[in-house]
């Protein structure tokens, strides 16, 4: 049996390039490792109800979506876990006070604090989300991720979050004023554990590629991990291996180290 079995995949600054277009050495690779027979995971901390175009194009049919707190695979829900509402109260609250803005995701929408603010309109631009709403008290139950869009790169600081909780800096130009809110024991990491567990495949096994600090746990955990070429400074310490950047096939280049391309 081939050593490995599953791959995992960041999308933003890992899949997609600045221009939010995709590689065709990163398709390639894509294409080769379905061939193989090795299972391919994309794992973002995006939507997964936004992200249909880009499964589609690469024919990937599992997913871990909101930073780890829903897993899908091959359209069955395995895992979900949406955050506690004091700590989702808090974060609208403090952000109220700061006057931050904040996108809030379930399983089904995007909900934000207000729908008229250039930062938000410039968030949704920049990661395509079209599902949208004004957050309303009805949902604050089935909350699986949030980013809050400060006023600067340390905006993040007035956010005094209980043990267990942290901010991590979203690392794409022109929006590290945006956070995630991660979760220790609900991230990429743990879902990748959950879904190899689940289909009985060994941690050494598995590969993931990331570029951002909500990567983390995920390349620490995968039997290979990667970081981009264009990774965020404190990632690389996290990874097993660095490949080159998104725009240069960085993905492929990977690969070809575990000697899956060529």
């Amino acid at each position: 049996m081939d050593k490995y079995r599953i791959l995992f995949l960041d999308i933003d600054g890992t899949i997609l390039r600045p221009d939010d277009t995709i590689e065709e050495s990163t398709k390639l690779a894509v294409s080769k490792m379905h061939d193989k027979g090795i299972e391919v995971v994309l794992a973002t901390g995006r939507p997964l109800h936004e992200i249909s175009e880009i499964a589609e194009e690469l024919q990937i049919e599992s997913f871990i979506g909101y930073n780890g707190a829903l897993a899908i695979y091959k359209g069955k829900t395995i895992y979900n876990e949406p955050m506690g509402r004091d700590s989702v109260q808090y974060i609208l609250d403090v952000a109220k006070e700061s006057n931050h803005e904040v996108v809030l995701y379930t399983s089904q929408k995007n909900y934000v604090t207000t729908m008229d603010s250039p930062a938000v309109k410039e968030f949704f631009a920049k990661f395509h989300l079209r599902k949208n709403d004004l957050f309303t008290q009805s949902v604050i139950d089935d909350i699986l991720g949030i980013t809050v869009i400060t006023t600067g790169k340390d905006g993040h600081s007035v956010y005094q979050m209980k043990e267990g909780i942290h901010f991590s800096q979203v690392n794409i130009e022109g929006m590290q004023h945006c956070f995630d809110v991660i979760r220790d024991n609900v991230n990429k990491g743990v879902g990748v554990k959950f879904l190899l567990e689940r289909l009985g495949i060994p941690r050494e096994s598995s590969i993931a590629f990331g570029d951002g600090m909500n990567d983390k746990e995920m390349l620490q955990y995968a039997g290979e991990g990667f970081a981009m070429g264009n990774a965020h400074p404190d990632l690389f310490q996290y990874a097993d291996r660095r490949t080159t950047e998104v725009t240069d096939s960085g993905i492929f280049n990977g690969l070809k180290q575990l000697g899956l391309v060529r």
